[in-house]
């Protein structure tokens, strides 16, 4: 199984390039992870709603080209499904079984994702209707993930 994190913006902060490194050397034993950061666009102080739309928009279509056609995408939407742990391992699990070998979780940038990249989402998930930082949040897609696939294996982690 293929997993990629599609994500808005570079990282920056050393200890999130750390967990993110843990995360990713634990998830081999599982997957083949791909992580690829589009650029995010520039956001003036208070912007316009007309102005965060077309922004979205320029993020979405750059996520869009990412996106391939053989993908199984998931965007992560404050407005999308809520899982518990066991039910999003069960989804993976469902996809694995089903035959979608590659999924694709995609992370906007601060203002969200576009219509276009949610119009395209197989499905869409939100772990909370708190708001995280983005980058953060990468973070925390790939625990679950983890999270996931040791709970498909019965392995001790998840309590």
């Amino acid at each position: 199984m293929t997993i990629t994190l599609i994500t808005v913006g570079k990282l920056k902060e050393n200890y999130l390039k750390q967990a993110i490194k843990e995360y990713t050397k634990r998830l081999s034993r599982y997957c083949t992870l791909q992580i690829i950061e589009v650029p995010d666009e520039k956001t003036p102080d208070k912007p316009s709603h007309k102005e965060e739309e077309h922004i979205k928009e320029k993020e979405g279509n750059v996520i869009l080209r990412k996106v391939k056609d053989t993908m199984y995408c998931i965007a992560l939407d404050l407005n999308g499904q809520m899982l518990s742990s066991e039910d999003f391992s069960e989804k993976i699990k469902e996809l694995q079984v089903s035959g979608k070998s590659k999924i694709a979780f995609v992370i906007g940038g601060s203002l969200g994702l576009s219509k276009q990249v949610l119009t395209r989402a197989d499905t869409r998930i939100s772990f909370s209707k708190m708001t995280f930082p983005h980058q953060l949040f990468r973070v925390m897609v790939l625990e679950q993930v983890y999270r996931g696939f040791r709970i498909i294996h019965g392995e001790p982690y998840h309590k």
